[in-house]
């Protein structure tokens, strides 16, 4: 699959700032994906679309504030965005990259110190400091995407309402739009809560770089499945993944029968679906692997027909933007 095939037209006023008040007010755009029939809702309706045997999986991580600003020897600052520990040093994409140097000092907070280890590639460094962690949770930011304005207001909402393990560098996006009365109506309907955990990093929010979709290499996340919602989704009639990391993590243990570790699945078109009978999606950026994901469980072509209606009838995009419930896709199209 050719990478052009994910670009599509987005007016910039349709790039949500902030999320729906209250969350649920959020549109949902419904797509039956067997008939190609799109009908257009409020999420706090998404209880109406479920029923019992179905069990809705969330995403459970929580965002931490990775994102921290740095000054560089001699002056200049650099703005870094921390993704993860590894044996005793830290990864960080760095913005600029171009200006570090292993051996760098570079001070943060109330004059800590970080040293540039070494450089990974694609804007990527170790760093080494006596406390990252407890310096992210005195001076870091969290880590907005780039297209939202960082305000206090959107990082206050940059998080879900029922986030429990702390380790993303961003947030599972499409379960902004739950609230504890959709959450409520959930389980009035019948269906079953259950929760896996994915942190979200790199291998979710890297752009695609190459022509050829199938060129492009996902980072590693961690993820886990635990014991109890691994038999209620063996159980299910039906399983609803919100969001495209719920879909990672279980389709990555169905596929290798691990139910902790990290994943590098690179879902597309083509892929062959074992865990997931529904989707609830944001509407993604182009070129992006989370457009390549829908367009797999749905269908290239169907996608592309909903995102067009979409943009007419002026939903809102990314990250603090309107939903999508799509139905009877990914291993029910098998």
């Amino acid at each position: 699959m050719r990478t052009d095939e994910l670009d599509y037209e987005l007016p910039q006023e349709l790039i949500a700032q902030r999320p729906a008040e209250p969350r649920d007010a959020s549109r949902l755009m419904v797509v039956d994906v067997p008939s190609g029939r799109i009908s257009h809702h409020v999420f706090r309706e998404l209880p109406g679309f479920l029923r019992p045997g179905d069990v809705l999986v969330l995403n459970e991580t929580k965002v931490i504030p990775t994102r921290l600003f740095a000054s560089r020897p001699g002056g200049g600052e650099v703005e870094l965005l921390f993704l993860g520990e590894r044996g005793g040093v830290w990864e960080a994409l760095a913005r600029p990259s171009r200006r570090l140097r292993p051996g760098m000092r570079l001070l943060a907070g109330e004059g800590e110190s970080l040293e540039v280890v070494k450089e990974l590639g694609e804007g990527r460094w170790l760093v080494r400091g006596s406390d990252v962690a407890g310096l992210l949770e005195r001076a870091g930011r969290m880590p907005l995407p780039p297209y939202i304005e960082p305000t206090p207001e959107a990082e206050a909402s940059y998080q879900t309402v029922y986030a429990r393990t702390p380790g993303s560098a961003a947030a599972p996006t499409a379960g902004f739009h739950f609230t504890d009365r959709v959450l409520r109506g959930v389980e009035e309907a019948g269906a079953r809560i259950a929760r896996v955990v994915l942190h979200v990093g790199l291998g979710t929010f890297a752009p695609v770089r190459v022509e050829r979709l199938e060129d492009h290499r996902m980072h590693r996340e961690y993820y886990a499945v635990p014991e109890e919602t691994a038999r209620a989704v063996e159980e299910a009639e039906r399983v609803v993944a919100v969001g495209t990391t719920v879909v990672r993590t279980l389709e990555s243990w169905a596929r290798s029968g691990v139910r902790e570790g990290e994943s590098d699945l690179f879902i597309y078109p083509g892929y062959e679906w074992r865990a997931v009978d529904a989707l609830i999606t944001n509407f993604h950026l182009p070129r992006s692997t989370l457009l390549a994901l829908v367009m797999s469980f749905a269908g290239k072509e169907l996608v592309r027909e909903a995102y067009e209606v979409a943009v007419s009838e002026r939903y809102r995009f990314y990250s603090f933007g309107d939903a999508m419930l799509l139905l009877g896709g990914g291993r029910g199209l098998r």
